[in-house]
């Protein structure tokens, strides 16, 4: 395993975040890892799919599932899933806005579903972007970040470095453009048609 590429996804588990979101988007992950291995590329880089909690208040988040223990790496995207309640508060969110700025920082692409653009917002990164978010969400997401631009016409808006996803559902959209990024087109679509959603 050490001469393949790994790609290391992380997903957040920030309070009341969706956690059908994380299972759906790790089950996905590995259909398309078995994909890429059926089409027989060797350099088809390896997905490492981990969990990420605050389990003490006051320090990082760190990885509390992990779909390739003991590896070396470090998230090159950090995926914030939707909320079951309403968007997180800037009260919860302040113990996560340092790090996920410093993960940013150092080169993480951070994504967000749904509500988890509140969490995304809450960092500072999307001052000056055009991202998008549930409908349902316009109102209360532009009263708390009035410098940034909501196109919510859009399902998924990726600017490479900050990836965005709209409904509830979208993760399954995320989750195909990521299999794009990190395991090509062909994965990606032969992924879309085993589990039988449109790719994005």
């Amino acid at each position: 395993m050490s001469d393949r590429n790994v790609i290391e996804i992380g997903i957040l588990l920030y309070p009341a975040a969706q956690i059908a979101t994380a299972l759906g988007l790790t089950d996905l992950f590995a259909f398309a890892q078995r994909i890429a291995s059926e089409q027989g590329k060797p350099d088809t880089p390896l997905l490492r799919i981990s969990q990420w909690q605050m389990q003490d208040p006051g320090n990082a988040p760190v990885r509390v599932q992990d779909s390739l223990p003991g590896m070396n790496t470090t998230p090159a995207v950090m995926i914030l899933p939707p909320s079951l309640e309403e968007p997180i508060t800037p009260h919860a969110a302040a113990p996560y806005r340092e790090w996920l700025r410093a993960q940013h920082s150092e080169g993480v692409t951070l994504a967000s579903v749904c509500a988890g653009a509140f969490l995304l917002g809450e960092t500072g990164v999307l001052s000056g972007r055009t991202i998008t978010t549930h409908w349902l969400y316009v109102e209360k997401f532009a009263e708390r970040f009035a410098d940034v631009l909501l196109d919510v016409d859009q399902l998924i808006i990726d600017a490479d470095d900050i990836i965005t996803a709209g409904g509830v559902m979208a993760w399954t959209d995320l989750g195909l453009r990521l299999v794009d990024r990190y395991l090509g087109a062909s994965v990606m679509i032969d992924t879309a048609q085993m589990l039988l959603v449109d790719p994005p």
